[in-house]
Protein backbone atom coordinates (compact mmCIF):
# COMPACT_ATOMS: atom_id res chain seq x y z
CA UNK A 1 0.00 0.00 0.00
CA UNK A 2 1.24 3.47 -0.82
CA UNK A 3 0.07 6.69 0.74
CA UNK A 4 -0.32 9.97 -1.20
CA UNK A 5 1.96 11.81 1.21
CA UNK A 6 -0.21 14.52 2.74
CA UNK A 7 -0.89 14.20 6.47
CA UNK A 8 -4.45 12.75 6.55
CA UNK A 9 -5.61 14.00 9.95
CA UNK A 10 -7.16 17.13 11.25
CA UNK A 11 -5.87 18.33 14.62
CA UNK A 12 -6.74 16.46 17.80
CA UNK A 13 -6.87 12.86 18.93
CA UNK A 14 -7.71 9.88 16.67
CA UNK A 15 -8.25 6.21 17.35
CA UNK A 16 -6.46 4.36 14.58
CA UNK A 17 -5.77 0.90 13.29
CA UNK A 18 -2.34 0.40 11.78
CA UNK A 19 0.29 -2.16 10.91
CA UNK A 20 3.07 -2.31 13.49
CA UNK A 21 6.78 -2.96 12.88
CA UNK A 22 6.23 -6.74 12.93
CA UNK A 23 3.41 -6.51 10.37
CA UNK A 24 0.64 -7.20 12.88
CA UNK A 25 -2.51 -5.05 12.84
CA UNK A 26 -2.89 -2.98 16.01
CA UNK A 27 -5.25 -0.43 17.53
CA UNK A 28 -3.82 2.74 19.00
CA UNK A 29 -4.41 6.37 19.87
CA UNK A 30 -2.79 8.91 17.57
CA UNK A 31 -2.01 12.07 19.51
CA UNK A 32 -0.21 14.62 17.37
CA UNK A 33 2.10 12.51 15.21
CA UNK A 34 2.84 9.77 17.72
CA UNK A 35 0.89 6.63 18.64
CA UNK A 36 -0.05 5.73 22.20
CA UNK A 37 -1.30 2.24 23.15
CA UNK A 38 -4.82 1.97 24.56
CA UNK A 39 -4.52 -0.02 27.81
CA UNK A 40 -5.68 -3.63 27.43
CA UNK A 41 -7.02 -3.14 23.88
CA UNK A 42 -5.64 -4.94 20.83
CA UNK A 43 -8.46 -4.45 18.30
CA UNK A 44 -11.10 -1.90 17.42
CA UNK A 45 -13.79 -4.56 17.87
CA UNK A 46 -12.72 -4.99 21.52
CA UNK A 47 -12.95 -1.23 22.00
CA UNK A 48 -16.43 -0.97 20.47
CA UNK A 49 -17.73 -3.66 22.80
CA UNK A 50 -17.18 -1.29 25.75
CA UNK A 51 -19.40 1.51 27.12
CA UNK A 52 -18.59 4.96 25.73
CA UNK A 53 -17.56 6.32 29.13
CA UNK A 54 -15.08 3.46 29.55
CA UNK A 55 -13.63 4.08 26.10
CA UNK A 56 -13.12 7.75 26.94
CA UNK A 57 -11.47 6.78 30.22
CA UNK A 58 -9.08 4.37 28.49
CA UNK A 59 -8.08 7.07 26.02
CA UNK A 60 -7.36 9.45 28.89
CA UNK A 61 -5.24 6.77 30.59
CA UNK A 62 -3.21 5.87 27.49
CA UNK A 63 0.46 6.18 28.47
CA UNK A 64 2.33 9.05 26.88
CA UNK A 65 5.29 6.97 25.81
CA UNK A 66 8.01 8.29 23.55
CA UNK A 67 7.63 6.57 20.20
CA UNK A 68 8.80 7.02 16.63
CA UNK A 69 6.84 9.46 14.52
CA UNK A 70 3.84 7.68 13.03
CA UNK A 71 4.03 6.65 9.37
CA UNK A 72 0.67 7.23 7.61
CA UNK A 73 1.57 4.47 5.12
CA UNK A 74 0.90 1.91 7.88
CA UNK A 75 -2.76 2.94 8.26
CA UNK A 76 -5.49 0.33 7.92
CA UNK A 77 -9.27 0.64 7.82
CA UNK A 78 -10.53 1.63 11.31
CA UNK A 79 -12.76 -1.46 11.73
CA UNK A 80 -11.91 -5.11 12.29
CA UNK A 81 -13.17 -8.41 13.71
CA UNK A 82 -16.96 -8.80 13.91
CA UNK A 83 -17.70 -5.11 13.41
CA UNK A 84 -20.09 -4.52 10.50
CA UNK A 85 -20.64 -1.54 8.23
CA UNK A 86 -24.20 -0.39 7.55
CA UNK A 87 -25.37 2.58 5.52
CA UNK A 88 -28.31 4.94 5.34
CA UNK A 89 -29.76 6.16 2.05
CA UNK A 90 -31.75 9.18 0.91
CA UNK A 91 -30.83 11.19 3.99
CA UNK A 92 -29.96 14.36 2.03
CA UNK A 93 -32.10 16.13 -0.55
CA UNK A 94 -29.30 15.85 -3.15
CA UNK A 95 -29.19 12.07 -2.71
CA UNK A 96 -32.95 11.84 -3.18
CA UNK A 97 -32.80 13.87 -6.41
CA UNK A 98 -29.86 11.83 -7.74
CA UNK A 99 -31.63 8.52 -7.19
CA UNK A 100 -34.82 9.86 -8.77
CA UNK A 101 -32.73 10.89 -11.79
CA UNK A 102 -31.13 7.46 -12.21
CA UNK A 103 -34.33 5.46 -11.57
CA UNK A 104 -37.05 7.05 -13.68
CA UNK A 105 -39.19 3.90 -13.73
CA UNK A 106 -39.37 3.79 -9.92
CA UNK A 107 -38.52 7.36 -8.94
CA UNK A 108 -41.43 7.77 -6.54
CA UNK A 109 -40.00 5.28 -4.03
CA UNK A 110 -37.12 7.67 -3.25
CA UNK A 111 -39.49 10.59 -2.71
CA UNK A 112 -41.44 8.43 -0.29
CA UNK A 113 -38.47 7.20 1.75
CA UNK A 114 -37.04 10.73 2.09
CA UNK A 115 -40.14 11.85 3.99
CA UNK A 116 -41.16 8.50 5.52
CA UNK A 117 -41.00 7.83 9.27
CA UNK A 118 -38.74 4.80 8.64
CA UNK A 119 -35.28 5.48 7.12
CA UNK A 120 -33.54 3.40 4.47
CA UNK A 121 -30.85 1.26 6.11
CA UNK A 122 -28.85 -1.48 4.45
CA UNK A 123 -25.87 -3.72 5.14
CA UNK A 124 -22.77 -2.40 3.41
CA UNK A 125 -19.72 -4.46 4.34
CA UNK A 126 -18.00 -6.83 6.72
CA UNK A 127 -14.94 -5.28 8.36
CA UNK A 128 -12.42 -7.36 6.40
CA UNK A 129 -13.74 -6.01 3.08
CA UNK A 130 -13.33 -2.34 4.00
CA UNK A 131 -10.49 -0.53 2.20
CA UNK A 132 -8.34 1.72 4.34
CA UNK A 133 -6.44 4.88 3.38
CA UNK A 134 -4.40 4.44 0.22
CA UNK A 135 -5.96 1.07 -0.62
CA UNK A 136 -7.85 0.72 -3.92
CA UNK A 137 -11.61 0.96 -4.32
CA UNK A 138 -13.42 -0.83 -7.11
CA UNK A 139 -15.68 0.39 -9.91
CA UNK A 140 -17.59 -2.78 -10.82
CA UNK A 141 -16.55 -4.35 -14.13
CA UNK A 142 -20.21 -5.10 -14.99
CA UNK A 143 -21.41 -1.53 -14.40
CA UNK A 144 -21.49 1.49 -16.70
CA UNK A 145 -21.84 4.33 -14.15
CA UNK A 146 -19.95 4.18 -10.85
CA UNK A 147 -19.44 6.96 -8.32
CA UNK A 148 -17.98 7.51 -4.85
CA UNK A 149 -20.37 8.66 -2.16
CA UNK A 150 -18.61 10.72 0.54
CA UNK A 151 -20.31 10.27 3.89
CA UNK A 152 -19.90 10.94 7.58
CA UNK A 153 -19.35 7.60 9.29
CA UNK A 154 -20.56 7.16 12.87
CA UNK A 155 -18.96 4.53 15.10
CA UNK A 156 -21.55 3.06 17.48
CA UNK A 157 -20.61 0.71 20.28
CA UNK A 158 -22.52 -2.42 21.34
CA UNK A 159 -24.89 -0.23 23.40
CA UNK A 160 -25.69 2.03 20.41
CA UNK A 161 -23.73 4.93 21.92
CA UNK A 162 -21.82 7.24 19.56
CA UNK A 163 -18.11 6.60 20.11
CA UNK A 164 -16.67 8.62 17.25
CA UNK A 165 -16.69 9.65 13.61
CA UNK A 166 -14.76 8.75 10.47
CA UNK A 167 -14.81 9.35 6.72
CA UNK A 168 -16.68 6.79 4.59
CA UNK A 169 -16.79 6.18 0.86
CA UNK A 170 -19.99 4.29 0.03
CA UNK A 171 -19.07 3.28 -3.53
CA UNK A 172 -22.11 2.81 -5.73
CA UNK A 173 -23.11 1.56 -9.16
CA UNK A 174 -25.73 4.05 -10.36
CA UNK A 175 -26.47 2.02 -13.49
CA UNK A 176 -27.18 -1.24 -11.64
CA UNK A 177 -29.40 0.36 -9.00
CA UNK A 178 -31.11 2.51 -11.64
CA UNK A 179 -32.05 -0.58 -13.62
CA UNK A 180 -34.09 -1.93 -10.72
CA UNK A 181 -34.11 -0.84 -7.05
CA UNK A 182 -34.13 -4.52 -6.05
CA UNK A 183 -30.57 -4.64 -7.38
CA UNK A 184 -29.44 -2.35 -4.53
CA UNK A 185 -27.31 -5.09 -2.85
CA UNK A 186 -25.36 -5.64 -6.08
CA UNK A 187 -24.98 -1.90 -6.60
CA UNK A 188 -23.67 -1.38 -3.07
CA UNK A 189 -22.17 -4.58 -1.63
CA UNK A 190 -19.13 -5.93 -3.43
CA UNK A 191 -15.38 -6.34 -2.97
CA UNK A 192 -13.71 -2.93 -3.01
CA UNK A 193 -17.06 -1.17 -2.64
CA UNK A 194 -16.43 0.44 0.76
CA UNK A 195 -13.60 2.53 2.19
CA UNK A 196 -13.19 4.20 5.57
CA UNK A 197 -10.57 6.13 7.51
CA UNK A 198 -8.12 7.52 8.20
CA UNK A 199 -9.13 6.88 11.84
CA UNK A 200 -11.87 7.52 14.37
CA UNK A 201 -12.22 11.02 15.81
CA UNK A 202 -13.66 10.52 19.32
CA UNK A 203 -17.18 11.87 19.75
CA UNK A 204 -16.17 13.94 22.78
CA UNK A 205 -13.81 15.93 20.50
CA UNK A 206 -16.49 16.81 17.93
CA UNK A 207 -18.83 19.46 19.42
CA UNK A 208 -21.41 19.39 16.62
CA UNK A 209 -21.56 16.61 14.00
CA UNK A 210 -24.15 18.66 12.08
CA UNK A 211 -21.68 21.51 11.48
CA UNK A 212 -19.06 19.65 9.43
CA UNK A 213 -17.92 20.35 5.87
CA UNK A 214 -17.59 17.41 3.47
CA UNK A 215 -15.47 17.86 0.33
CA UNK A 216 -15.00 15.44 -2.56
CA UNK A 217 -12.34 15.72 -5.27
CA UNK A 218 -11.87 13.18 -8.06
CA UNK A 219 -8.49 13.53 -9.77
CA UNK A 220 -7.86 12.09 -13.21
CA UNK A 221 -4.55 12.11 -15.03
CA UNK A 222 -3.24 15.01 -12.98
CA UNK A 223 -6.35 17.19 -13.26
CA UNK A 224 -9.57 17.59 -11.30
CA UNK A 225 -12.34 15.62 -13.01
CA UNK A 226 -15.01 16.56 -10.47
CA UNK A 227 -15.18 18.34 -7.14
CA UNK A 228 -17.86 19.50 -4.75
CA UNK A 229 -18.49 20.57 -1.18
CA UNK A 230 -21.46 20.26 1.18
CA UNK A 231 -22.23 20.19 4.88
CA UNK A 232 -23.71 17.77 7.38
CA UNK A 233 -26.21 20.50 8.31
CA UNK A 234 -28.32 19.12 5.46
CA UNK A 235 -28.63 15.67 7.06
CA UNK A 236 -32.38 15.19 7.33
CA UNK A 237 -32.20 12.19 9.68
CA UNK A 238 -30.63 12.72 13.08
CA UNK A 239 -27.86 10.29 14.05
CA UNK A 240 -29.80 9.11 17.10
CA UNK A 241 -32.82 8.33 14.92
CA UNK A 242 -30.74 6.25 12.49
CA UNK A 243 -29.08 4.40 15.37
CA UNK A 244 -32.41 3.66 17.04
CA UNK A 245 -33.83 2.07 13.88
CA UNK A 246 -30.60 0.13 13.24
CA UNK A 247 -30.54 -1.36 16.76
CA UNK A 248 -34.33 -1.78 17.01
CA UNK A 249 -34.31 -5.47 16.02
CA UNK A 250 -30.57 -6.08 15.67
CA UNK A 251 -27.51 -6.17 17.89
CA UNK A 252 -23.83 -5.54 17.26
CA UNK A 253 -21.58 -7.07 19.97
CA UNK A 254 -18.48 -5.58 18.31
CA UNK A 255 -20.11 -2.28 17.41
CA UNK A 256 -21.05 -0.98 13.99
CA UNK A 257 -19.92 1.69 11.57
CA UNK A 258 -22.97 3.53 10.24
CA UNK A 259 -22.43 5.56 7.07
CA UNK A 260 -25.03 8.33 7.18
CA UNK A 261 -25.68 9.09 3.50
CA UNK A 262 -24.30 11.45 0.90
CA UNK A 263 -25.01 14.98 -0.26
CA UNK A 264 -22.37 14.98 -3.03
CA UNK A 265 -23.21 13.02 -6.18
CA UNK A 266 -21.65 13.84 -9.59
CA UNK A 267 -24.24 14.53 -12.26
CA UNK A 268 -24.96 11.84 -14.86
CA UNK A 269 -23.29 10.59 -16.99
CA UNK A 270 -20.12 11.08 -14.92
CA UNK A 271 -18.46 7.80 -13.95
CA UNK A 272 -15.23 6.79 -12.27
CA UNK A 273 -12.41 5.40 -14.36
CA UNK A 274 -9.52 3.13 -13.49
CA UNK A 275 -6.61 5.27 -12.34
CA UNK A 276 -8.78 7.99 -10.77
CA UNK A 277 -8.03 9.18 -7.25
CA UNK A 278 -10.92 9.79 -4.84
CA UNK A 279 -10.13 12.30 -2.10
CA UNK A 280 -12.74 12.87 0.64
CA UNK A 281 -12.21 15.25 3.54
CA UNK A 282 -14.46 16.08 6.47
CA UNK A 283 -13.61 19.02 8.70
CA UNK A 284 -12.51 18.00 12.22
CA UNK A 285 -12.36 14.33 11.12
CA UNK A 286 -9.67 13.85 8.48
CA UNK A 287 -9.04 12.96 4.85
CA UNK A 288 -9.51 9.62 3.08
CA UNK A 289 -7.70 9.02 -0.23
CA UNK A 290 -8.13 5.94 -2.44
CA UNK A 291 -7.10 5.05 -6.00
CA UNK A 292 -9.72 3.50 -8.28
CA UNK A 293 -9.40 0.20 -10.11
CA UNK A 294 -11.96 -1.50 -12.32
CA UNK A 295 -13.08 -5.02 -11.51
CA UNK A 296 -12.36 -7.48 -8.71
CA UNK A 297 -9.28 -8.93 -10.40
CA UNK A 298 -7.53 -5.55 -10.32
CA UNK A 299 -7.82 -5.34 -6.53
CA UNK A 300 -5.21 -8.02 -5.95
CA UNK A 301 -5.26 -10.48 -3.03
CA UNK A 302 -7.05 -9.47 0.14
CA UNK A 303 -7.34 -11.08 3.55
CA UNK A 304 -9.29 -10.66 6.77
CA UNK A 305 -6.21 -9.10 8.39
CA UNK A 306 -5.75 -6.36 5.79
Amino acid sequence: MTFPGRWPYRSGMHLIRYRGPGGQARAGLLDGRRVRPVPGIATMAELLALPAAEIQGLCAEAPREISAEFDPASLLAPVDGRTEVWAAGVTYERSMHARVQESLDSADIYDKVYTAPRPELFFKSAAWRVAGPGAPVNARADSEVDVPEPELGVLLNAAAEVVGYTVCNDMSSRSIEGENPLYLPQAKIYLGGCAAGPGIRPAWEVPDPYALTIALTINRRGAVAWSGEAGTSGLRRRIGELAEFLFREEEFPAGVLLSTGTSLVPDLPFTLQAGDEVRISISEIGELVNPVVRGKAALGPRSASS
